[in-house]
């Protein structure tokens, strides 16, 4: 029986992305994660060096595909391993890996394009910094929304800036909102990326970054926790009990009290995260996807709450 949530076709409490490519598509839509060999302004040394402390040599793409294959190989063997699970579906390319628009908007479509073109291929969602959105960049990206389903994903993680410093972010939330209205102005899709459980974060810190995120009225909004990975600069800082992990049930109560404030409308595209199993230290809760999305679920179903119902906006 459905529990009455407008966006789920799954008895779910939120607005499920599976939901959103349902509707919009009518059938299985799922992402093709890449990695283009792409690097970052903080690590190439143009704003920082080392990257942010949680991100892996992969750049946030360790389930991308292998970056000394050219795009449209990487396309086809992760295509073909998702097609396992689902032998019907349609596809977004993702371009995952690190900063996606960092790169001469002629480097951009060279790996764009290609992709593209594929069949059956339906959109296109590329994860960048707010603060690498050239005006030559944003007007291909206005383009390239106009002729397919595009999404921006921008790593915003946390609107205080001293969590910034702290992740080596390098770059500041005035500077993220400068990006993000740039796209917003040529209507183009936006998905912001928080990340649950920073270094200095308390709950209420969390939810007003969730807050005032949600006021922009983004297309969508990913939440995921802190993974803590070998080969990090958190990592040590972990060893040396600078950091606490959050339990599960913690986790659990910040989602359902994030969801609570976001207004419906807003897909929700991730609560969870998905961490190597050969290089993830912390948190190991983690690696039971469905575990933590049941408990999301049961405690929704607990308050007898849904997405939105607290939203002040």
């Amino acid at each position: 029986m459905n529990n009455g949530f407008l966006y789920s076709l799954d008895n779910k409490r939120y607005h499920t992305w599976n939901y959103h490519l349902q509707q919009k598509f009518g059938e299985k839509v799922f992402k093709v994660s890449l990695n283009a060999g792409f690097t970052c302004p903080n690590i190439d040394g143009t704003k920082g060096v080392g990257g942010c402390i949680y991100c892996s040599d992969a750049g946030s793409g360790d389930f991308a595909g292998n970056p000394c294959e050219d795009i449209i190989t990487q396309f086809e063997n992760v295509k073909n391993q998702m097609l396992k699970k689902w032998p019907k579906a349609k596809y977004i390319p993702y371009f995952q890996a690190h900063t996606n628009t960092y790169a001469p908007v002629e480097v951009l479509k060279s790996k764009f394009e290609p992709v593209l073109a594929l069949d059956d291929v339906v959109g296109l969602s590329i994860a960048t910094r707010a603060d690498v959105l050239e005006d030559d960049t944003v007007d291909y990206l206005e383009e390239l929304s106009k002729r397919t389903y595009l999404i921006v994903e921008l790593g915003l993680q946390s609107i205080f800036d001293e969590t910034g410093k702290r992740i080596n972010r390098c770059h500041t939330y005035s500077e993220f909102l400068d990006g993000y209205n740039k796209l917003a102005k040529r209507g183009i899709n936006i998905c912001p990326h928080l990340i649950i459980g920073l270094p200095g974060e308390t709950h209420e810190m969390i939810l007003e970054s969730v807050r005032q995120t949600a006021t922009l009225k983004p297309h969508a909004i990913k939440l995921h926790l802190l993974h803590i990975l070998k080969g990090t600069p958190i990592a040590k800082m972990y060893e040396n009990g600078e950091i606490k992990i959050l339990t599960r049930d913690e986790y659990v109560d910040i989602i359902v009290d994030a969801l609570e404030i976001i207004s419906e409308e807003i897909i929700i595209q991730r609560l969870t995260g998905d961490g190597a199993r050969d290089s993830l230290i912390a948190p190991l809760w983690s690696l039971k996807k469905f575990c933590v999305l049941n408990e999301i679920d049961k405690e929704m179903k607990r308050r007898n709450c849904y997405q939105g119902c607290k939203a002040k906006y």
